[in-house]
């Protein structure tokens, strides 16, 4: 019943904008290509298999979730074997790792309970700290490559500030599907430059051949110790937590995923398709902002993005790394600026009826503070949750580190509950002791 109407809310959704659709299944190349890239130049991942799976995940969690979840690289991995030259068994032995300890936390509802203790105003934090992350990565991205007439003519500030102007003006015009026109745009600029400088060659068939990792006792060492540790809790947060949160914040009118069909899938994703070499992936709130931000409202998004990918990464697999290395960093540049001022953006409803703790939610019953009534601040408690959002964001940013930051604001929140705990304990001892003197009286 629940797949039913998933499915006909994607086919109806589609049919009646699907530009809008399309153009939000590709607000998430600007995170996705660049990674993707570098995984496969280095040899650390197999770009066919990275294709195949990834556009599996995206077929299968747009028709079950029914929403444009995004299937976007495990970050924190990725930096790690793009900075120390991982092998394939090494990047597979961090993923497969990253995959059984989110499945042990989701089936002994760990990653449930955890999520339940995590206040409102630190997932906020994440979701801003992050999305500014995105902006700054952007920036220096674009600080350290470009030029206003350099590298090439594809690819320089110019094109950086005409997209940002058609970004602003889509701003007002939300149905023009702006991110398949930079994407076709991109993809023009790419063929041209490839064809013309003589350097590389352009994507032709080519059958995909499955290979299987080996990772040996080395391998597993160096990718759990090294990589797949420090994903964990970005993986917990970011990809679980907050992406389920967005999800409500971004479509209320659909049923958010419960923690821990997100984690059972997260888990899964990472224990299938990295034993053949694909990059190790999860769902980040990063990615679902993008997508929803350039149009994307339903599940069909991602399940025409995942046909695609299926389909080029059968056929034409490795043949593709040319094409994809020419795409202008411009426009991709843009395309992650766009994604983390949508996701920062969820900050704004964090003292109003909108935030999961306030309203009277009841999309979903995965956690406890949905379908409670309306809840009223005071000034006081206001500035108090900002001051909590605030400081996540602070140090997340500051470091760069999402655990960084998670760790800064439940700090933040517990120190502002001592005075409440002292004067409970105050009040215990006191009682304590009336009782204990009322019992000598009556001997």
């Amino acid at each position: 019943m629940r797949f039913s109407r998933f499915s006909s809310r994607n086919w109806t959704t589609f049919r009646g904008q699907p530009l809008t659709e399309i153009s939000g299944a590709l607000g998430d190349l600007g995170t996705f290509l660049p990674i993707l890239i570098a995984l496969a130049v280095n040899d650390s991942i197999s770009l066919p298999a990275t294709l195949v799976f990834s556009g599996l995940y995206n077929i299968f969690t747009g028709w079950f979730f029914g929403i444009p979840l995004p299937v976007q690289p495990m970050k924190a991995i990725a930096a790690v074997a793009i900075a120390r030259d991982f092998d394939g068994d090494q990047i597979a032995a961090a993923g497969i790792f990253a995959g059984v300890v989110i499945f042990v936390f989701t089936a002994t509802s760990a990653l449930r309970w955890f999520a339940n203790a995590v206040p409102i105003p630190v997932v906020k934090g994440i979701q801003v700290g992050a999305g500014l992350s995105l902006v700054i990565s952007a920036g220096a991205k674009l600080k350290g490559k470009m030029g206003w007439i350099e590298p090439r003519w594809a690819d320089n500030y110019l094109w950086v500030i005409a997209a940002l102007v058609g970004l602003l003006v889509t701003n007002i015009y939300r149905r023009v599907p702006y991110g398949l026109i930079l994407f076709l745009l991109g993809l023009v600029f790419a063929f041209v430059s490839l064809a013309t400088s003589g350097h590389g060659d352009l994507p032709h068939f080519s059958i995909w051949i499955p290979r299987a990792v080996q990772p040996t006792t080395d391998d597993w060492k160096v990718g759990i110790i090294q990589a797949g540790i420090g994903q964990i809790p970005l993986t917990t947060l970011n990809s679980i937590i907050a992406v389920v949160h967005l999800a409500g914040d971004l479509l209320p009118d659909v049923r958010t995923p419960s923690i821990t069909s997100i984690g059972f899938s997260v888990a899964m994703m990472n224990l299938v398709g990295t034993c053949v070499g694909c990059m190790p992936v999860c769902h980040g709130s990063g990615g679902l902002a993008a997508q929803y931000r350039f149009g994307a409202r339903s599940g069909a998004s991602i399940i025409f993005l995942g046909a695609v990918k299926l389909i080029v990464g059968i056929f034409l697999g490795n043949t593709l790394l040319d094409l994809l290395y020419s795409f202008p960093t411009a426009f991709l540049a843009v395309m992650v600026i766009a994604a983390g001022l949508e996701l920062a953006s969820v900050g704004e409803s964090l003292n109003t009826t909108r935030a999961w703790d306030l309203g009277n939610n009841d999309r979903s019953s995965s956690l406890p503070t949905l379908g409670l009534a309306e809840v009223k601040l005071t000034d006081e408690e206001r500035k108090r949750r900002w001051t909590v959002m605030i400081v996540t964001v602070g140090l997340l940013v500051a470091f760069k580190n999402a655990g960084i930051g998670f760790v800064a604001g439940m700090l933040c929140h517990w120190t502002f509950g001592l005075p409440s705990l002292i004067e409970r304990i105050r009040s215990r001892w006191s009682e304590g002791r009336i009782r204990l003197a009322s019992g000598r009286g009556q001997d």
